[in-house]
């Protein structure tokens, strides 16, 4: 099993067949519009300028799961984040990335990689005990644990690494660059 298994729903509301991405290197997120990681999409957006003609798609996908940080419908979380960062990487539905109702590409996802921890310094300290206040175990598990938590694919479809939200993008640059 790899991403190309997966159909996921355009902002429209239409289907869309990952398989339409093979060959590509893939950085699988959920976002957020409202959330402290929000300021990501500038370097996100400036990687995906670099690197696009290269073979790197992003895809984002919002997620209101984390204290109700992207209240708006797609239109609206599209809008804002077109018109603040400038985005231009495809933007999907909205969707529940962790618990049952977690879609299945995040659920694949989560279940295929292990949570590495949040690094070290304040952000990594906040995130500690906001992750732990949802789930006791989360240092034990692969479930999602907040907004901007990415996944890197290879271009035959395997995970190649996995980004918690604290991770800066240039870590995420250099090892997107490794696939490229």
């Amino acid at each position: 099993m790899s991403v190309y298994d997966f159909t996921v729903k355009a902002q429209d509301g239409s289907d869309v067949s990952l398989d339409a991405y093979k060959g590509k290197v893939l950085l699988i997120m959920n976002t957020a519009t409202g959330c402290g990681f929000t300021p990501q999409y500038e370097g996100l957006q400036d990687l995906y300028d670099e690197h696009h003609d290269d073979g790197l798609e992003i895809l984002d996908f919002p997620c209101n799961q984390f204290m109700d940080q992207v209240p708006g419908s797609d239109e609206e979380i599209h809008s804002f984040c077109t018109g603040r960062f400038g985005i231009t990487f495809p933007q999907f539905s909205k969707i529940d990335v962790r618990g049952e109702n977690a879609a299945p590409l995040f659920r694949y996802l989560s279940e295929n990689t292990s949570f590495e921890g949040f690094g070290k310094g304040p952000k990594a300290i906040a995130m500690k005990a906001v992750a732990k206040k949802m789930d006791k175990d989360y240092k034990n598990n692969g479930s999602v644990k907040w907004n901007f938590t990415k996944f890197l694919i290879d271009r035959d479809g395997a995970i190649a690494a996995r980004f918690e939200p604290t991770a800066e993008v240039e870590a995420v640059k250099a090892k997107v660059e490794e696939l490229l």
